[in-house]
């Protein structure tokens, strides 16, 4: 019997799931507060959606040709995805990235940090149900069907106001931060697939860099444009291009070497990272009951949903 690849034993090491997974969720978490404070360094109005796609562009196309350019450093075959699956390539670039972080961009910008990063965390529950039909093995069962009613009340009660019955919910803000959890939780099933024949690196290098010059041609098309570049908004960018260069590559490598429900019990980290450093860095209150219930209801929602049963 063949003995595993040395990648593959030390990416399955509990000790550095648990230190990988949790980073990656860190720096996830950090991308809210991290968001809005572009918008402002930038000096983006809340209606320029244009601008809004040039600084998402930016960030995804200089962190998929890091990736590359590591991916190249390291030989490995960076050319060879593209003569092989163009089409899945593109088509995946199109979705995780471009699509997703339309509605993310414009939907964080008229939410609060706290709020999106809570609401955000919709797209565990949707992966569940979606995993449902698509794979005959990862069916809905009790547990994983009340964690799910238990995370959408989570989402349901951050949209309350400060009545019972005030109910707060805006289309373009806290709907499309649902949409983008639609888009990448779907998506992310099509990337699970091409990154069993592809490498986890290369594939992501890709698939940022495609999305991201898709956000920059959509951008430019509509009549955007973006300055403000200065040490402190360029030092905010390049955070940001490094942040999505280490969690999606590092998620996806974690994704490919382990059981999905062992990585996905940490996604319950990014809205507890989102929100405190939305409220660290925004000054956004946390501490109002509906905020504090939302997070604890999601929390338990994600953990019944990935929570593994152990064999008698």
């Amino acid at each position: 019997m063949n003995a595993s690849p040395p990648g593959s034993r030390f990416f399955s090491n509990r000790k550095v799931v648990f230190l990988s997974a949790s980073f990656c969720c860190l720096l996830w978490g950090s991308a809210y507060p991290a968001i809005k404070n572009g918008y402002l360094l930038f000096g983006i109005a809340p209606a320029d959606i244009p601008a809004k796609l040039l600084f998402a562009g930016y960030r995804f196309l200089f962190a998929g040709l890091l990736l590359l350019a590591m991916a190249l450093v390291t030989r490995r075959k960076v050319l060879a995805p593209l003569r092989q699956k163009p089409g899945s390539l593109a088509l995946l670039g199109l979705t995780q990235t471009c699509l997703q972080y339309i509605f993310f961009y414009i939907g964080l910008a008229n939410t609060t940090g706290v709020k999106g990063s809570i609401m955000n965390a919709s797209g565990v529950f949707f992966s569940v149900l979606l995993a449902h039909f698509i794979y005959r093995n990862d069916r809905l069962s009790p547990r994983k069907l009340l964690g799910c009613l238990i995370g959408f009340t989570g989402v349901l009660a951050v949209n309350f106001g400060q009545g019972l019955f005030d109910f707060s919910f805006s289309l373009l803000g806290d709907g499309f931060v649902v949409i983008s959890a639609f888009v990448l939780s779907a998506s992310s099933i099509y990337g699970k697939k091409l990154s069993q024949r592809m490498d986890a690196v290369v594939l992501t290098g890709h698939q940022l860099a495609i999305g991201g010059f898709m956000l920059i041609a959509l951008g430019f098309f509509f009549g955007g444009s973006l300055s403000g570049f200065t040490l402190k908004s360029s030092a905010l960018l390049i955070y940001m291009i490094l942040l999505s260069s280490m969690a999606f590559s590092l998620w996806t490598t974690l994704l490919k070497h382990n059981r999905v429900g062992l990585v996905a019990v940490f996604t319950f980290l990014i809205p507890v990272f989102g929100a405190l450093l939305s409220a660290a860095f925004l000054g956004e209150t946390i501490l109002e009951w509906k905020n504090l219930a939302a997070l604890t209801l999601v929390c338990l929602g994600i953990w019944l949903v990935t929570r593994e049963t152990r064999p008698a």
